[in-house]
C-alpha cells in the first residue's frame, strides 16, 4: 500500500497487504449505533474486532520489505520518489474529499474552497488520511531503522522491541486504568506516542521475517488472545461504561498488537500457492491497495448518499457492504492506473 520501489514479489506479504486493504473497509462499515450489547452492536464490534490489525499489519509489511539488508534503498529515492509520492497523494485526495463534502452540504463556493485548502495543507484532513500522515515519519526514519536493522544482533532487537512493546503498547493500554491512571509528572510521558509506535511495529514485522519461531503454531495463540482482548474488553468496558468505549479498539493497544502478531507470523508462514491465478490475482489487489486505500471512503459516502439501506443483521450486512465497496474501489484501480501522472503519484 505505501511502496512504488521494484523488488521481488513476496506472496506472503502480499497476501497480508490484501487481507489488510479488506479489513479496513471491514472497520470503516462498522457501525455502533445500536443500543449497547444488541445483537446488531455486538456483530458489529466483533467484526471491527476481527479487522482491528489491518493498519499495524501495513506498517509491519513495510518493515519487512524497507529493512531487508539487500533491499535497494537509497536516501536520495527516498526524499525524491517515495515522501513526494506520499505527501501528493495524501494532499489531492485530501482535498478531493474537502471538495466532495462541500459539494454535497451545498456549500461549495470560492471561500469554502480556500478554506479548505488551508485546512488541508495544515493536516486538517479526512480522517482516514491519519495513515498516510503516520506513514510520513515512518519513511523519515528508514534510514536510521534500516541502519539499526542491519548492525543488531537478535538479542539487541529483542531488547529494542521489548522497550517498544512496554511503552508503546501496553502503557497506553492501561494508562486510563487505576492505578496507572493516579500518574503524574514526566511518567505519564513514557509513552511513546502512535506515529513513533509506528515505526516499532516497522522492525516488529522486519523481526518476525528474518527470525520466524521454530513454532509457528503460537501465532495462533497471538490472533486468539489478541481477538479475545479486544472484542472481549470492548464490550465489557462499553456496557460498564454505557456507551462504546475505544480503548481496546486502538492500533497501540495491547490486543491489536497480539491480534496483529498472529495475522502477519500466519500469513508469513503460508507458502506459495502453485496456482498461477490465484498468486496473481493477490499480487493485483495489493498493488491495487494504495489506490484502494485512498478512495474507499468516497464510495462508502456515495452509498450513505443513496439511500439505499441493509436491514440485515450486522453478522450478514457487514461483510455485503465490505465486498461492495472492496470491488468498487478495486474497479476503480485500472481506469485511474491509465490516467497519467494519477497513475504515478495519487495511486
Amino acid at each position: 500500500m505505501d511502496s512504488n520501489i521494484k523488488y521481488k514479489r513476496d506472496y506472503s506479504i502480499d497476501l497480508l497487504k490484501s487481507i489488510a486493504i479488506i479489513g479496513v473497509i471491514v472497520i470503516h462499515t462498522c457501525s455502533y449505533n445500536y443500543e449497547i450489547a444488541s445483537p446488531n452492536w455486538t456483530f458489529s464490534v466483533f467484526w471491527g474486532s476481527v479487522a482491528r490489525a489491518s493498519v499495524p499489519i501495513f506498517f509491519m509489511c513495510s518493515g519487512a520489505l524497507f529493512l531487508l539488508p539487500h533491499r535497494d534503498f537509497s536516501t536520495r529515492k527516498l526524499f525524491s520518489k517515495s515522501l513526494p509520492r506520499i505527501i501528493i497523494a495524501m494532499l489531492v485526495w485530501a482535498m478531493f474529499y474537502k471538495v466532495f463534502h462541500l459539494g454535497v452540504d451545498g456549500s461549495l463556493t470560492i471561500a469554502q474552497l480556500i478554506q479548505g485548502l488551508k485546512e488541508v495543507l495544515l493536516f486538517n484532513q479526512e480522517f482516514h488520511l491519519y495513515y498516510l500522515q503516520i506513514l510520513l515519519m515512518v519513511y523519515l526514519f528508514l534510514p536510521l531503522s534500516r541502519v539499526l536493522t542491519q548492525n543488531a544482533s537478535q538479542r539487541e532487537l529483542q531488547y529494542l522491541l521489548l522497550l517498544w512493546f512496554a511503552f508503546g503498547i501496553i502503557y497506553p493500554t492501561v494508562i486510563s486504568f487505576w492505578p496507572f491512571k493516579l500518574l503524574s509528572g514526566i511518567a505519564v510521558q513514557y509513552k511513546i506516542n502512535m506515529t513513533y509506535a509506528a515505526i516499532g511495529y516497522g522492525i516488529l514485522g522486519f523481526y518476525l521475517k528474518q527470525y520466524p519461531p521454530e513454532k509457528r503454531k503460537c501465532y495462533w495463540a497471538f490472533a486468539l488472545s489478541g481477538f479475545l482482548f479486544v472484542f472481549g474488553g470492548t464490550c465489557y468496558m462499553s456496557v460498564q461504561n454505557g456507551l462504546l468505549y475505544t480503548g481496546f479498539l486502538e492500533g497501540m493497544s495491547l490486543g491489536v498488537a497480539l491480534l496483529a502478531v498472529g495475522i502477519f507470523g500466519l500469513g508469513s508462514s503460508i507458502n506459495t500457492p502453485g496456482n498461477e491465478i490465484l498468486r496473481k490475482g493477490i499480487a493485483y489487489i495489493s498493488k491495487a491497495s494504495f489506490c484502494i486505500f485512498l478512495a474507499h471512503m468516497f464510495f462508502i459516502y456515495l452509498l450513505r448518499l443513496s439511500g439505499l439501506s441493509f436491514t440485515w443483521p450486522t453478522i450478514i450486512s457487514i461483510p455485503i457492504i465490505t465486498l461492495l465497496i472492496f470491488t468498487c474501489s478495486l474497479l476503480l484501480y485500472p481506469i485511474l492506473l491509465r490516467i497519467p501522472v494519477v497513475n504515478k503519484w495519487l495511486i
